[in-house]
């Protein structure tokens, strides 16, 4: 009972976990998918699932690749830059600034569907007036 009763308080995410890690749904535990092996997949989930992202928003937001590569990126261009400055020392000569690594460019597209619409008529397609 304990397990259906959190399975129904986080239904989105574990719905998500399972269609993403195994293919199943929520409608497939009891036929394809036991309670046995559902218990299993949760008590197993990765930082980086959905259901984590609910019950620990500070533990997800710490696995994310993104923020992983972009704090590599950072420690690479700061060791670049030391090897720089080491390699000139003695030479009397400025180091050469290193490249950057390489970051991705943000898109520039409009992230929006469509033409904005009237809040009023917005207000008559819903409420009918």
């Amino acid at each position: 009972m304990s397990l259906a009763r959190f399975v129904n308080e986080h239904k989105e995410a574990v719905e998500y976990d399972l269609l993403t890690k195994t293919g199943n749904s929520l409608q497939d535990v009891g036929r394809r998918l036991n309670w046995s092996a559902l218990n299993s997949i949760i008590k197993n989930l990765t930082p980086d699932s959905a259901l984590m992202r609910e019950l620990n928003p500070d533990l997800y937001n710490w696995v994310q690749p993104a923020k992983t590569n972009a704090l590599l990126a950072d420690i690479y261009d700061i060791l670049n830059a030391i090897n720089a400055n080491l390699c000139a020392k003695g030479t009397g000569k400025r180091a050469k600034r290193p490249k950057p690594y390489p970051r991705p460019v943000p898109s520039k597209t409009e992230s929006h569907i469509g033409t904005p619409m009237p809040v009023e008529e917005l207000h008559r397609r819903i409420f009918g007036d």
